[in-house]
């Protein structure tokens, strides 16, 4: 009895714990959204577009704080320290499902350490080439692969830029060499021959590819792509189970308040569905779709396991 009873007080004390968060939030004090990258990539532009709705529907400064290094494991680490009290967020990448894998010690556990809050928005990789190439499809580029000696650029080692890639050789047993860049310069690389081919996120290449000086292949979604809608995806050109995302999210400490959580999806939910911020992001080559945190834990459960199989084909490493 003396057991069951420490084991209610406890729970209450829990339950109590939790309520102020639940009920006064955000009342106390202003929320930091946590960008696992520095001011200007992608992650940081979601962010920003988003914070200013969440103060206004809120009533609270949400404060975007860039916690740049280790593919985002600082500002993980950083926020998987934090109070579970729903004043501090963490806004990643796709990085985020990669990085256990790709590290040797990312110092969190992906499932575990953090609470999905919501998949804010993502856009497939498109596999080019230098027009100079003769290959207009991925089965051309692979025949032309096996005959002669290739080289494709991506935005850098353990990217999904890079593993993308990898699993479509893995499964074609072609060997194409791999030249990691910064995400900008692949672009560039390509536009310039330095590599005949490239694995890039869309928002760098497509306007390369409207100009003409990179023919697009195919795009790593399930589905075409509004932004190059004219672009087979890598299922579509004899592949299966192919659908590569740059995905961003938000997440929050492990033991937050459902309330909590809930209501910061639904409000970045609506974020997200404004007119000038579908319209912001659709430039950008970003997808968005609403989704519930349910919803985005169960797609993180698959991506982990997804990036973890395509880490280990690939013998990638980043430390």
């Amino acid at each position: 009895m003396r057991k069951l009873a420490g084991a209610l007080a406890a729970l209450a004390a829990l339950a109590w714990a939790g309520a102020p968060a639940a009920q006064d939030w955000p009342k106390q004090r202003p929320v930091t959204l946590v960008v696992g990258f520095g001011p200007g990539a992608s992650t940081d532009i979601i962010a920003r577009l988003v914070a200013p709705k969440l103060g206004e529907a809120l009533g609270q400064s949400f404060v975007v704080e860039n916690r740049g290094g280790a593919g985002g494991n600082i500002a993980a680490q950083q926020v998987k320290r934090a109070a579970p009290d729903g004043y501090t967020f963490f806004v990643t990448s796709v990085a985020y499902a990669v990085n256990p894998s790709l590290y040797a010690n990312a110092g969190y556990d992906p499932l575990k350490d953090f609470v999905p809050v919501i998949l804010a928005s993502s856009t497939p990789n498109l596999i080019t080439v230098h027009p100079s190439v003769p290959a207009h499809n991925l089965q051309e580029l692979i025949a032309l692969a096996r005959n002669e000696k290739l080289a494709y650029a991506s935005s850098g080692i353990g990217t999904t830029t890079h593993l993308s890639m990898e699993r479509i050789k893995t499964a074609s047993k072609v060997d194409i060499t791999h030249v990691p860049f910064q995400p900008a310069q692949a672009v560039t690389a390509a536009v310039g021959g330095q590599t005949q081919v490239s694995s890039t996120s869309m928002p760098p290449a497509v306007p390369q590819v409207k100009a003409g000086k990179l023919r697009p292949i195919a795009v790593t979604s399930a589905r075409r792509s509004p932004a190059l809608p004219d672009v087979p995806t890598v299922n579509e050109q004899g592949f299966s189970n192919f659908d590569d995302l740059t995905w961003f999210g938000f997440f929050a400490p492990a033991g937050t308040p459902p309330e909590v959580v809930g209501r910061m999806n639904a409000e970045i939910n609506r974020a997200l569905d404004a007119p000038e911020v579908k319209e912001r992001l659709a430039q950008l080559g970003f997808d968005f779709r609403r989704n519930t945190p349910a919803e985005f834990a169960a797609f993180l459960k698959e991506e982990v396991v997804k990036w973890a199989q395509a880490v280990k084909d690939s013998g990638a490493k980043a430390d």
